[in-house]
C-alpha cells in the first residue's frame, strides 16, 4: 500500500471517486489520487450529465480540507508536483504529478470543482493553455477592480461603455488622437 502524500499518515486505498471513476482514497485525511487516464476513460464511458451531475441542494456545507500550501510529493515517483489553480477566482489549487499522469485532489475538492462546472474538464485544468486563460481573466479581473476604486464605480462604467463604442467606430484612430491632444483645436 502507497502511503498518503498529502498527510504522510493514511494509506491510499482503492476507491471510486464517482460511479466508475477509480481512484484512490487517503483511510485518513480523506484526499483522492486519480490517473488521468482512468479520468479520461471514466469521462468517455459516462453519458455528458453523469460527468457533471451535481446534487444541488441548499446544504452545500461540505468540508473541504485546507489547500496544501506545501509541495507534495508524487506517491509513486517521489517527484515533486506542480499545483494548478480551477478557477480564476479562486486560489484553490489541486496538485498534478506529471511524472505518473495523476491528480491529487484534497478533500472535498472534487466537489468543488463539480460546483464549478469542471467534473468533465479535469484533465483541462492541468494544461498550460487552461492555466494562461485563468491568469489573464484574474488579472482582468484585478485591474478592473483597481480602475473601479480609482475612477469610481459609474465613471469606471461610463469609460468602458466608451470605449465600447470607441472601438467600434470606424475612424476610431482620429477619435482617439482628438482626444489625445491637448487643444485638438490648435494646429
Amino acid at each position: 500500500m502507497t502511503l498518503c502524500t498529502s498527510c504522510n499518515i493514511g494509506k491510499l486505498l482503492p476507491a471510486n471517486l464517482e460511479t466508475s471513476l477509480k481512484a484512490k482514497q487517503c483511510n485518513h485525511c480523506h484526499g483522492h489520487w486519480v490517473l488521468i487516464e482512468d479520468f479520461v476513460r471514466w469521462k468517455q464511458q459516462a453519458s455528458p450529465a453523469t460527468t457533471v451531475e451535481v446534487k444541488d441542494t441548499e446544504d452545500h456545507l461540505y468540508h473541504v480540507a485546507d489547500d496544501s500550501i506545501k509541495a507534495l510529493l508524487c506517491p509513486i515517483s517521489g517527484t515533486l508536483m506542480r499545483k494548478f489553480r480551477i478557477k480564476a477566482d479562486s486560489r484553490r489549487r489541486i496538485d498534478y504529478s506529471p511524472a505518473v499522469g495523476a491528480i491529487w485532489l484534497d478533500d472535498g475538492e472534487w466537489q468543488l470543482i463539480k460546483l464549478s462546472g469542471l467534473a468533465g474538464s479535469l484533465n483541462v485544468i492541468v494544461t498550460e493553455h487552461y492555466q494562461h486563460q485563468l491568469r489573464r481573466e484574474s488579472t482582468k479581473q484585478q485591474l478592473s477592480e483597481i480602475y473601479s476604486r480609482k475612477f469610481g464605480a459609474e465613471q469606471y462604467q461610463k469609460v468602458q461603455d466608451f470605449r465600447a463604442w470607441l472601438e467600434q467606430q470606424p475612424n476610431q484612430a482620429d477619435l482617439k488622437a482628438y482626444l489625445m491632444a491637448q487643444d485638438p483645436y490648435r494646429g
